[in-house]
């Protein structure tokens, strides 16, 4: 068959979690832009975060489907419906959910077996996936929801574990072997890097699966990142693709709006809020889906808000207004009418961080948010909290120099002991919002911004990596 006429089926297998559900899904709807047969495969309750705007695009006519599979909740003691990362809410549930994830093996093979696919891209979090692509002679490709930067230091700190031997958890040291002079502490660490436990050996499993694979998808473009892609190939020696940033597929406002899950403000509310406000005048605050703030840490984030005197849009995912006097001051809401505008639940993130009037973003440093903030030519100001999080910070706050820190310094996902204080917040939102430092900034994000979209568009570095990308697979199977 002539590979022009060839028609490419992906099979696209994401992790259940937002952060990973919601850049698979973009990519998918990228790639059937490409000529591609796509088939996103997930569980019944991860579906409807993104049935709707599948739906649109077949009717555009667009190949994409959604094949489902049933996650074994009640089999390893979860709650019915608890699929996604986002329903847990104790530790103890974290390894009954990747007990879950373990048991999908037999469901994988089941689907592929059913759609026949040319080829399977899984979340790295599924590192039994390549053996099963090659069960059924398919090149797997791993997508990392990380940005290359990270994924350059996790390998330097594998190679390099001068932090094992560190007097304090506070002293910092600088990661070896990197193109650009980075520090942390160890406190800053992922626990399953500090100390060896159950994710350190899932992590050891992912990283081989990786060098198994037939390579790796990365949501990211060249002109952010590059002397990481070229350190990524050529001193880790993998092979990789930057085809994104994958957000920017979204560009009617009802894709902007149904991203991930429904939007607990209506679109329009939240749009004629924003336009009253002038131009950079609105800091929109959002740590993601996963994280729950102790009350305290609130109450300082709160204080900094108001003794800052910006404007703000804050986003509470997991405080319930009920409980909002225990944490708020007195007052709090009243003060800040007209000035502040509190969402609970989930928010149109991309609609709002591509309004003229939001003028920052603080924000946990999840890859997705920070790439959606450089996409959007943002500053921002950072708060990371667990996962990868604190190296995306010193991609944002060093090496790119488009955001300020707020003091981060204790890798949790759950309890933090840690708080930051009410003036260091309000200091580095000032910073971003009012200060010259800050326009600065501003004024380099807004290039970026432009490196992003010329990357996607024509003849940009990211559509002629996927076209590459594309071509290299048609040639494998006609």
């Amino acid at each position: 068959m002539d590979a022009q006429q060839f028609q490419l089926h992906i099979a696209f297998f994401p992790y259940m979690a937002q952060g990973h559900l919601i850049p698979t899904m973009d990519m998918a709807r990228l790639f059937v832009r490409h000529g591609v047969k796509a088939t996103i495969i997930t569980t019944p309750s991860n579906a409807p975060l993104f049935s709707k705007t599948i739906e649109r695009d077949r009717q555009l006519g667009f190949e994409i489907f959604i094949q489902l599979m049933d996650f074994p909740s009640a089999e390893v003691g979860l709650p019915e419906g608890c699929e996604n990362a986002s329903s847990i809410n104790t530790p103890e549930m974290i390894s009954k959910f990747y007990r879950a994830i373990s048991l999908l093996e037999n469901p994988l093979e089941n689907v592929l077996q059913d759609c026949q696919p040319n080829c399977l891209v899984a979340d790295m979090m599924f590192p039994w996936a390549t053996e099963i692509a090659n069960k059924f002679g398919i090149p797997r490709l791993v997508f990392h929801g990380v940005s290359t930067f990270s994924l350059c230091v996790f390998d330097s700190l594998r190679r390099y574990d001068i932090y094992k031997s560190l007097a304090s958890d506070f002293d910092p040291f600088t990661v070896l072997g990197l193109p650009n002079q980075i520090k942390l502490t160890r406190l800053q660490l992922p626990n399953y890097i500090r100390e060896e436990n159950e994710l350190t050996e899932a992590l050891d499993q992912i990283i081989q699966s990786v060098l198994k694979s037939y390579g790796v998808l990365i949501n990211s473009f060249y002109e952010l990142e590059p002397k990481y892609l070229e350190h990524y190939r050529n001193v880790m020696g993998r092979k990789a693709w930057l085809i994104g940033p994958l957000s920017l597929c979204n560009k009617e406002t009802e894709d902007k709006v149904q991203r991930g899950d429904t939007t607990s403000i209506d679109e329009h509310e939240c749009l004629k809020w924003l336009a009253l406000k002038k131009p950079n005048s609105v800091l929109y605050i959002c740590f993601g889906s996963m994280f729950k703030f102790p009350r305290p840490q609130l109450l300082e984030l709160a204080r900094a808000l108001e003794a800052s005197g910006q404007n703000f849009i804050w986003v509470l995912k997991n405080e319930g207004k009920e409980e909002d006097h225990q944490w708020l001051p007195e007052g709090f809401e009243m003060r800040m009418k007209g000035k502040g505008l509190i969402i609970r639940g989930w928010a149109p993130q991309l609609l709002i961080l591509d309004h003229e009037a939001t003028g920052g973003f603080m924000t946990h440093c999840g890859w997705n948010s920070t790439l959606e903030a450089v996409a959007a030519g943002v500053p921002m100001v950072t708060w990371p909290l667990y996962a990868e999080q604190f190296f995306n910070e010193k991609l944002v706050t060093e090496v790119l120099k488009v955001g300020t820190n707020v003091g981060s310094q204790e890798w949790s996902t759950y309890e933090k002991k840690i708080i930051i204080k009410m003036e260091d917040i309000r200091k580095a939102v000032t910073m971003v919002m009012a200060g010259e430092e800050g326009e600065v900034m501003r004024n380099r994000a807004k290039e970026l911004k432009e490196m992003a979209r010329q990357a996607i568009e024509a003849g940009g570095s990211s559509f002629s990596y996927l076209n590459a990308f594309l071509e290299e697979l048609k040639a494998i199977n006609v």
